[in-house]
C-alpha cells in the first residue's frame, strides 16, 4: 500500500465514519480499565450505553468484571470476533493488537485519539479491516449525532461562545 493511501485514511468522511459505527454492534475494547475517571471506562460505557456490546479487553484484570463484563486476557480469547477492536494503547503497541484483531477476525479497526501506526494500517487494510485512526468513536457519535457537549454529555445546548462554568462544574476543576 502506498504512502498517499495511509496518509488519507485520516481524511475521513462523515459518512465513512457513521458506516463504521452503524454497522459496527460488538466493540472488544483493548486496554479497558475499571477506573471511572480513565477515558477506557467512560468511552466503554457510552458505547454500551448507545447499545453496542462492548468486550473489555485487559490481560491484568483477565477474569475480574468491568460495568459488569467479563474481562478478556486478549482477542484471541474472546468467544467470538468482534465486529470493531477499540484500541486504547499508545501506538507502538497498537501494532501489535492490530494483528490480534487481523488474527481474531474483526472487521474494524479503531485506534483512539493520538495513536496512529501507518504500518500497522497497512496490514489491516490488506487483510481486508476497515482502519480509522486518531480518533474517539463515542467523540465521533456525539458529533455526528448532535451530541456533543462541553464535557462531552449532551446539554441540549449548543452555543457559539464560550460559557462560564456553572458553580458546581468548578467544584470539578
Amino acid at each position: 500500500m502506498s504512502e498517499t493511501r495511509i496518509t488519507e485514511l485520516a481524511d475521513y468522511t462523515d459518512a465513512f465514519l457513521r458506516g463504521v459505527l452503524e454497522n459496527a454492534k460488538s466493540i472488544a475494547v483493548v486496554g479497558a480499565s475499571a477506573d471511572p475517571v480513565k477515558a477506557s471506562f467512560f468511552v466503554m460505557k457510552y458505547l454500551r450505553d448507545k447499545g453496542y456490546r462492548v468486550i473489555p479487553v485487559n490481560p491484568k484484570m483477565a477474569g475480574q468484571t468491568i460495568l459488569g463484563l467479563p474481562v478478556y486476557a486478549s482477542l484471541k480469547d474472546l468467544p467470538e470476533p468482534p465486529d470493531m477492536v477499540d484500541i486504547f494503547r499508545n501506538s507502538t503497541a497498537a501494532g501489535g493488537v492490530t494483528d490480534e484483531a487481523i488474527a481474531a477476525g474483526a472487521k474494524v479497526v479503531w485506534m483512539q485519539l493520538g495513536v496512529r501506526n501507518d504500518e500497522a494500517a497497512a496490514r489491516a487494510q490488506a487483510a481486508g479491516l476497515t482502519v480509522v485512526m486518531d480518533r474517539c468513536p463515542k467523540m465521533e457519535i456525539q458529533r455526528l449525532y448532535g451530541e456533543i457537549g462541553r464535557i462531552g454529555v449532551n446539554s441540549n445546548v449548543l452555543v457559539t461562545r464560550r460559557m462560564a462554568p456553572t458553580k458546581s462544574f468548578k467544584k470539578l476543576i
